[in-house]
């Protein structure tokens, strides 16, 4: 039986290699390094970053399918040594170590699905509450500690760019920059309104109430983007970092936000105690937003051409979480979890998978 599974997961990594590259990768770092090797490049520090990077990612994919080849041969070794002996003991340790390798193998089998331009990139979280008041406004901080736990349990690193506290609980508004690798392929089709359903805890008759908080995931490219912005198209507005419960951070006023005014998309940024480093930071994220909605303004025009469906916006209802009846809905995929709380835990893995495997 474990036999059968170790040749499958040879050719299941056989196929990896196909799908990712693996040999085009192996190519593009010995250009990589033969281009590093030029001593003109060491005056153009950008170039010597992007390069840098660019060799990091590709080592990363090429080192993960050399481990599991690697262990794939150990474990070989192992199982014909358990056979030749008839030691149970070792032929266990064998099977629970193969069953770590085809963890390993299906996490690269997901990188399959981050095929378009941007997955690789970091990016940010919007998080704005809509209607249903104080409710609204809790509901938006449970999705903001959701996605907080949820990168933690990655292992991505994440900051607070901006936080907009509610008058009694919860936010109005927040940003967060998730940075780690295919953040963006991860976390961007949960770009969506997500709606809560709950009996209300600020509602003293205890009567269900429904609360909606909206989420847009945009790729940090700022770098890459071609994107030309007036400045008299950018309205900029200066004000008191404000922290929980509206304490203000610092007394001065650091924290800016930037309007472009021809579509009145905003960004925020407070993470700074400069003015100056929070606004090229907002500036920043507006360039990196209005790259992504203008690149989901055309999908939708070409998808509502293709099925007339006049629903699709980069806006619409994605998951409803109705905690009445311990249930979380996903109205694209039709996946539902009964456990709640875990989801709002961080648990956010299944749903992201089944809407990739989908190609949303």
């Amino acid at each position: 039986m474990i036999t059968h599974q170790i040749n499958r997961a040879k050719k299941r990594i056989e196929a990896l290699k196909r799908h990712l590259d693996y040999n085009q990768k192996k190519l593009r770092i010995l250009e990589i390094d033969l281009e590093l090797s030029s001593p003109t490049i060491w005056k153009d520090n950008t170039s010597i970053k992007k390069l840098s990077l660019e060799k990091y990612s590709l080592n990363k994919t090429i080192q993960k399918i050399k481990k599991i080849e690697k262990n794939i041969k150990e474990i070989i070794i192992f199982l014909e040594l358990a056979i030749e002996t008839h030691d149970k003991k070792v032929l266990q340790e064998t099977t629970l170590e193969f069953e770590n390798i085809e963890k390993e193998i299906k996490t690269l089998e997901l990188y399959r699905m981050f095929s378009k331009k941007n997955d690789h990139c970091n990016c940010y979280i919007d998080i704005q509450s809509g209607s249903g008041g104080t409710d609204a406004q809790d509901w938006s901080k449970m999705l903001l500690r959701m996605y907080l736990k949820w990168a933690d349990k990655k292992r991505f690193q994440t900051k607070i760019i901006h936080e907009y506290s509610g008058e009694i609980v919860g936010i109005k508004s927040a940003t967060i920059k998730v940075y780690g690798e295919y953040a963006f392929g991860w976390l961007r089709t949960e770009t969506g309104i997500h709606r809560l359903i709950r009996k209300s805890p600020f509602d003293s008759g205890k009567r269900r109430h429904t609360s909606f908080s909206s989420i847009f995931i945009y790729p940090d490219i700022e770098d890459e983007i071609k994107l030309k912005i007036r400045p008299s198209d950018l309205r900029i507005d200066v004000y008191k970092a404000s922290g929980a419960g509206g304490q203000h951070v610092n007394r001065t006023e650091s924290a800016v936000r930037i309007t472009h005014l021809p579509t009145n998309v905003s960004t925020q940024c407070q993470s700074n105690r400069s003015q100056h480093k929070n606004k090229e930071q907002a500036i920043k994220q507006i360039k990196s937003k209005l790259y992504e909605i203008q690149k989901r303004e055309k999908n939708i025009k070409k998808k509502k051409i293709e099925a007339n469906k006049s629903d699709i916006t980069w806006g619409h209802q994605i998951r409803s979480y109705v905690l009445d009846s311990s249930k979380i809905k996903d109205l694209r995929t039709g996946f539902e979890k009964n456990n709640v709380q875990s989801v709002l835990d961080g648990d956010l893995d299944e749903f992201i998978e089944k809407s990739l495997i989908i190609g949303l």
